[in-house]
């Protein structure tokens, strides 16, 4: 999901045409110089994957020429074919002229090291809750901090708002005993969750499901519930950089303050939780907001490597006996 803070204003985009520029250089290293000159001069904004300009253009360049992606140094040196350039200046040409976000650019994303499909049917994929799932929170290493003691012992997972299916994927490696259902509100979003799936052989273990949260798995109860629904509010939306509105806007949209989805999950999680379950929420920026809203509900706030205070734990037992209800996206 996008950050909650403004970007800076975009400026100009270059003058220069990197389709044509791109040409004269020889090596992966000139075209990693290039690019991250480009980018910058054009204020581009980034949040998709990469944090700054050097990391976006060393992801575009080595996933569009189907190199390993988690280290640049071994190919710097290496020279380009005429194909290989007119490749490589096209997709930088159009991160530039039209906002893409580079991992719709080249068809696919990360999390956690792990490979997925992206394009703008969904979110591109995501999440601090990726890297939590391989945390001692999590994956059963520490007694003392562990919210799941034995991750084997997880045998239903549900993934609402699933979008690209992602978080469905990895939870079935975290939970390796577990079904995971994952629903979604889009076909389109649940069709490139159902090929990412197939990417990853997990046919067997992952069910997509089409429909407005809860509603598809009535009557059903997990032993984790996890979610990355949409949470921007109305004023976000309006200012959101032009990367973002190349995604689905129900993904990211979710009311006036962006809590209407979140409410609707605290509202309807309880009932679909076995006692000893949990729900692993995340949200945005906006804790004290929610903490307002649920003054006695105790929220366990989760760290990341790049987050503190965004997904929050809640036990069955702690999850408000009714929270606010707002209609249907």
């Amino acid at each position: 999901m996008p950050d909650r803070t403004p970007s800076r204003p975009a400026e100009p985009p270059v003058s220069a045409d990197p389709r044509r520029e791109i040409q004269e250089l020889v090596t992966l290293r000139d075209v990693l110089r290039y690019a991250v000159s480009a980018f910058e001069e054009a204020g581009l904004h980034f949040g998709h994957g990469a944090s700054s300009a050097l990391d976006e253009a060393a992801f575009l360049i080595l996933e569009s020429l189907r190199l390993p992606v988690d280290d640049f140094n071994p190919f710097a040196d290496a020279r380009l074919t005429a194909r290989e350039r007119t490749l490589l200046g096209e997709r930088i040409a159009r991160r530039i002229e039209e906002r893409i976000p580079a991992a719709y650019l080249t068809g696919h994303g990360y999390l956690t090291g792990v490979r997925f499909r992206a394009d703008s049917r969904a979110l591109v994929p995501r999440s601090y809750i990726a890297e939590l799932l391989a945390s001692p929170f999590f994956d059963g290493s520490d007694p003392d901090t562990g919210l799941i003691a034995d991750p084997a012992a997880v045998t239903a997972v549900l993934d609402l708002c699933t979008g690209g299916g992602s978080l469905a994927i990895l939870a079935a490696y975290a939970f390796p005993n577990a079904a995971v259902d994952a629903v979604d509100l889009s076909a389109d979003a649940l069709a490139l969750a159902a090929e990412n799936v197939a990417d990853h052989g997990l046919q067997d273990r992952v069910r997509l499901l089409e429909g407005d949260l809860f509603a598809p798995v009535a009557g059903r109860r997990y032993d984790l519930i996890l979610t990355n629904p949409p949470y921007v509010g109305r004023e976000v939306m309006d200012r959101l950089p032009a990367e973002y509105r190349h995604e689905p806007r129900m993904a990211l949209a979710s009311g006036e303050d962006g809590f209407d989805l979140v409410h609707r999950i605290l509202a309807g999680a309880a009932e679909h939780l076995h006692p000893d379950g949990g729900l692993l929420c995340e949200i945005g920026e906006d804790r004290e907001t929610l903490e307002d809203e649920y003054p006695q509900t105790p929220f366990l706030w989760l760290p990341t490597e790049h987050s503190d205070g965004e997904v929050f734990w809640l036990p069955a037992g702690s999850l408000p006996k009714r929270g606010r209800a707002t209609a249907a996206r």
